[in-house]
Parts: structure tokens; C-alpha cells; sequence
């Protein structure tokens, strides 16, 4: 059975499905390089705008394979593997596609970084977080990254010093998921917001995502700047000249490439 599925859902909109349910969908290094190596790929399809992240069986993600992981300890090894998660880490936010999680049952450690560094995030009301590292006498280091650039700090190292669980509620409430929803309506309104990116400007969202990216980790001089060149090579994008002229005739733009 493979680590990972790429499912197609409808043009333009592509779901990859962690594939482990019988080890909650933890990071094994197999998966890690199967899912890097997936997202490289849809990286550079221009015919992929959105892209789906969700996971099959009861959790979303359980973290890295500790069972994996303790086969032969080294800090070589360590380095290794945790640099190895990172650059996927990385990979999920570089890319030019919005990702969207689509959270059920549990997301922990990696899990919960992983949910952290997709651009949004769709949970089930029975999904829980945590950073429980801790407990087992290991700090979150790298997830630790990942909830400070989405929680206020306070709540980030609350969480991580705890290793306590977060409801979907108090997910959303704290930054770390944007929409929680029935269970049994997760793929559903997953599947209807990366739709609703769909039909944006492919031009306008990938200049977005990248910029505002960019642009958090520069003073705010720098990030004027920045997001000023964007929006005026942006303005040029025949879209977006379609869009503002489309707003002063009082009609609906007619974009090129939209569902």
C-alpha cells in the first residue's frame, strides 16, 4: 500500500492523502520523501492551482515514526532527518499553489506543524492539536517555529511547554485553523473553499501567496517596497486589467484560465 495517494478532484484541484492509517499517518522518512517529492512535482504544474492536503483512517497526523526514529539513534541521524522535514515543511509554503489541510482526528508534533505551515486549514469539530513533545521530555523545536508564525506567543509556548491538547474550536479561535466543520462535511467545505480560490486570478494568487510570505519576514520599509513592485507588476497581468475595468463597466470580468 502506498505511503501517499495524488488524486485528482476537478481541473485545476488536486488532493494528496497521507496514507498510513494504521500508524496515524506519522512521518516516516518514506512518506517524508514520497510527499517532498509530490509537492516538487505539483510545484511545477501550472495546470495545478490548489492542492489539497488530507490524510485517510481516523488522524490527520501523528508527528514523525517514533518507532522509526529509535531504530538507531545518532545525532547524525537527527540532523538528517529533522533537515530532511523541514526542507517539506518549506516545500509546502514555497510552493506557488495555495495548500489547504483538511484536518479529522488527531494532528500532533510534525502533524501539527504540518497543519501550521499550510497556507489554510479546514478541521473536523472532533480534531484535536498538540505539541506534546514535551511529555516525553523532547521540546517541539521545529513545530515550534512553525506555531509561533501563526499563534500569538503566548499561546504558542503555552502549548508547546504543555504538551496539552487544542480543540478544533480553540484552534481556530488561536490562528492555527481557519474553519471548523462537521465531520461529516469536512471534505465537502474543504473542497468548496479551494474551489472558491479556483476562481480567482491564477496570476493574482501565486504572486499573493509568495509576497505574503515574503514579506512578514522583512522590516516594513523593506515590505512596502516589495509588495508595491508586486502590485504593479500584478496591475499589468491582463486579469487584473480585465478585473478593474470589468469593476467601472458594472459587470462580471471574464478571467482567463477560471473554473
Amino acid at each position: 500500500m502506498s505511503n501517499l495517494i495524488q488524486q485528482a478532484i476537478s481541473p485545476g484541484l488536486v488532493r494528496i492523502l497521507l496514507n498510513r492509517p494504521e500508524a496515524f499517518n506519522s512521518l516516516s522518512e518514506s512518506l517524508l520523501d514520497e510527499l517532498q517529492e509530490s509537492l516538487r512535482e505539483i510545484s511545477n504544474n501550472n495546470d495545478i492551482r490548489v492542492v489539497i492536503l488530507a490524510a485517510s483512517g481516523k488522524a490527520f497526523c501523528a508527528g514523525h515514526d517514533l518507532k522509526e526514529m529509535m531504530q538507531a539513534p545518532s545525532e547524525a541521524y537527527y540532523q538528517s532527518l529533522f533537515r530532511k522535514c523541514t526542507e517539506m515543511m518549506l516545500t509546502v509554503q514555497g510552493m506557488p499553489q495555495p495548500v489547504i489541510a483538511q484536518v479529522q482526528g488527531v494532528a500532533t508534533a510534525a502533524g501539527c506543524q504540518l497543519v501550521a505551515m499550510c497556507d489554510l486549514a479546514v478541521a473536523s469539530e472532533d480534531a484535536k492539536f498538540a505539541v506534546s513533545g514535551i511529555n516525553l521530555g523532547l521540546f517541539c523545536s521545529t513545530p515550534g517555529v512553525a506555531l509561533s508564525r501563526n499563534l500569538l506567543r503566548k499561546h504558542a509556548l503555552e502549548l508547546l511547554l504543555t504538551g496539552e491538547f487544542l480543540s478544533a474550536a480553540d484552534a481556530r479561535e488561536k490562528g492555527l485553523v481557519n474553519r471548523v466543520v462537521p465531520a461529516e462535511q469536512l471534505e465537502e467545505q474543504t473542497i468548496a473553499l479551494a474551489k472558491t480560490i479556483l476562481n480567482k486570478p491564477i496570476e493574482a494568487v501565486r504572486l499573493g501567496k509568495q509576497l505574503f510570505y515574503r514579506q512578514i519576514e522583512q522590516p516594513i520599509r523593506e515590505a512596502y517596497k516589495d509588495a508595491g513592485s508586486v502590485m504593479a507588476c500584478n496591475m499589468m497581468d491582463k486579469d487584473a486589467l480585465e478585473g478593474v475595468q470589468a469593476f467601472i463597466d458594472k459587470r462580471r470580468p471574464a478571467w482567463s484560465g477560471t473554473q
